[in-house]
C-alpha cells in the first residue's frame, strides 16, 4: 500500500538528487570534467584530509596542512571528494565535526596551488569541481559543524558555510579575504553566506573583507556560540560536547530529519512536502517508531493507574 501510495506523485530530478548519494552539480553534460580535473589537482601535492569516525556515529574530519595553516593544496581538494563519498555510505553516522590541525581552522587554496592553476579555465574548473564536493557535504544526512580555532580565511571561510552549524573559540576569526585577491568567492560561499545572514549583511561582510570576530560574527547569526575555550583539544570537546544534544537518538531518526531539513531549504513547497512524505516511508513503523510507542504506552498505562 505505502509503495502505492508513493508512485502517486513523482519526483524532479533535484527532488531525488536529494534523497541519494553520489550525485552532483556538474558533469560531463555542463562541460565538466571531473576525472581530467582530479589528474591535474593530484599534482599539486602537500597537507591531508583525514577522517576519524566513532562508534557513536560521530565522525571528525581533521584539514591537516599546518605549515600553510591548512590551506588546500590539490591533493587535498580531490581528498575531501573521497572522504564525502566514504560518509555518503556511512549509514551509522549521525554527526560531523570539521576542524584544522594545530589550532587554526583552513587559509583557503595554496598559493602554489593557486599559482599553478593560473588560467580562467583551471579557476572555472576548479570552481566546479569544489561546488561539486561541498554541495554533496552539505546534502549529507549528517549534521554538521564546523569548529572554528585560528583563522577562517578565504576558501577557509567559504567551507564553514557548507555545515549546518558553525562554533568559534574565544580568540578564532573568520574573514573572507577573496576581494583583496582580486576575486570573488567560487566554493558556494557567497551563496550559502547570503542564506544565512542575508543579502545586506553579506554584502557588508564579503566587499568589506570585514574580520569576525566570534562577538561579530554571533551578533550577525554567523556562529551558534562561542566556547569557552580555545585549547585544540579542550574546544573539540566542547564542539562534540555540543553536537551530541541533536545528535543523541537512532542513525535512521536523525537522518532523516536532516534529509527533509536539506529539502525544505532547497526545493519548492511541493516537492519539499513529496520529499518528507517518502522519507517518513523509511522510519513509520520502523524499529524506533515501535520502541517509541510502546514507551509511551507503558507510560500511559502506569499514569491511568496511579
Amino acid at each position: 500500500m505505502a509503495a502505492a501510495l508513493l508512485k502517486t506523485s513523482p519526483l524532479s530530478a533535484k527532488s531525488r538528487l536529494l534523497q541519494q548519494s553520489g550525485l552532483s552539480l556538474y558533469s560531463s553534460a555542463h562541460g565538466f570534467h571531473e576525472e581530467s580535473v582530479k589528474k591535474k589537482l593530484l599534482k599539486l601535492t602537500g597537507g591531508s584530509v583525514d577522517l576519524c569516525k566513532d562508534e557513536n556515529g560521530i565522525g571528525i574530519l581533521t584539514l591537516n596542512n599546518p605549515s600553510k595553516m591548512n590551506a588546500f593544496s590539490g591533493a587535498m581538494m580531490v581528498q575531501l571528494l573521497e572522504k564525502v563519498i566514504e560518509l555518503e555510505s556511512w549509514t551509522d553516522g549521525k554527526g560531523l565535526i570539521i576542524h584544522g590541525a594545530k589550532n587554526t581552522f583552513c587559509s583557503g587554496s595554496d598559493l602554489n596551488a593557486v599559482r599553478a592553476l593560473g588560467t580562467p579555465e583551471d579557476g572555472v574548473e576548479t570552481c566546479m569541481f569544489m561546488q561539486n564536493i561541498l554541495t554533496r557535504f552539505m546534502r549529507l544526512p549528517l549534521i554538521s559543524v564546523a569548529l572554528i580555532q585560528g583563522r577562517a580565511m578565504g576558501g577557509g571561510a567559504e567551507l564553514t558555510t557548507a555545515c549546518d552549524f558553525r562554533l568559534m573559540t574565544p580568540e578564532s576569526e573568520i574573514r573572507f579575504v577573496h576581494k583583496e585577491m582580486g576575486i570573488v568567492p567560487s566554493w558556494g560561499g557567497a551563496a550559502r553566506l547570503v542564506e544565512i545572514i542575508g543579502s545586506r549583511q553579506s554584502l557588508k561582510v564579503l566587499s568589506g573583507a570585514l574580520k569576525l570576530d566570534p562577538t561579530r560574527a554571533l551578533s550577525l547569526g554567523l556562529v551558534e556560540e562561542i566556547l569557552r575555550s580555545s585549547d585544540e583539544a579542550d574546544s573539540l570537546e566542547e564542539a562534540r560536547n555540543w553536537l551530541h544534544q541533536f545528535v543523541n537518538g537512532p542513525p535512521e531518526v536523525i537522518r532523516a530529519l536532516k534529509t527533509v531539513v536539506s529539502s525544505g531549504k532547497e526545493l519548492q513547497m511541493e516537492e519539499a512536502l513529496q520529499t518528507e512524505r517518502d522519507v517518513l516511508g523509511t522510519v513509520w513503523a520502523g524499529p524506533a517508531n515501535l520502541k517509541a510507542l510502546e514507551k509511551k504506552e507503558k507510560r500511559d498505562r502506569a499514569t491511568v493507574r496511579k
